[in-house]
């Protein structure tokens, strides 16, 4: 398993937010998120949103930096995508 964030472009609350996936499975993607205190409440059916600031620690944690184009690609890959249509109150 890989997990992945991609850059920081997303803005809301006054922050960039970038997205924490996995390319293979959500229980590690879970428990990489509680190790390194990414908040139960930033997960959104198939991944975490994270604002800016966090990158680097979850990157030194092991976090892969990819681009958003490469994130996508490699969770609808994995099978864990939720399409926008399927998402409460779209994204």
């Amino acid at each position: 398993m890989t997990v992945l964030v991609d850059d920081p472009i997303w803005p809301a609350h006054g922050r960039l937010w970038a997205h924490l996936v996995s390319d293979a499975d959500l229980e590690e993607l879970h428990a990489f998120a509680r190790l390194n205190d990414v908040p139960a409440r930033a997960f959104d059916l198939d991944h975490y949103d994270v604002p800016e600031e966090m990158i680097p620690r979850l990157v030194a944690a092991g976090a892969a930096p990819v681009g958003g184009k490469e994130l996508t690609r490699r969770l609808i890959a994995s099978g864990l995508r939720v399409p926008a249509r399927d998402r409460r109150g779209g994204h």
